[in-house]
């Protein structure tokens, strides 16, 4: 490769750096291709919209966060919840072990 082309490679890249954006490669359906330079266009601008649409697919991607308290919100929805259990063991003494 020149002199010149790898410098102008650098100076794209750093452009493309300062703007905040990278340049990478995806593999996928020769159909899905215009979708994707679509959507990849669209999450590379700034605004509400680009951020919006950035959520809506990381959560469709990445599925939702798991929320904090679930296990206690799950236990409390359980049938037992008010049930007099008697929950209560006895204590005993540890066994004598022979070593």
């Amino acid at each position: 490769m020149l002199a010149s082309q790898r410098r102008a490679i650098q100076n794209y890249r750093a452009r493309l750096d300062a703007k905040g954006l990278a340049r990478f490669e995806v593999l996928g359906r020769a159909q899905d291709r215009e979708l994707i330079r679509s959507l990849a266009r669209r999450l590379a601008e700034e605004g509400p919209e680009a951020a919006e649409l950035r959520g809506a697919v990381e959560r469709m991607v990445m599925g939702e966060p798991p929320q904090r308290g679930s296990i206690l919100a799950a236990l409390r929805r359980s049938p037992l919840v008010g049930a007099d259990l008697d929950l209560a063991r006895p204590h005993l003494e540890g066994r004598s072990v022979e070593l």
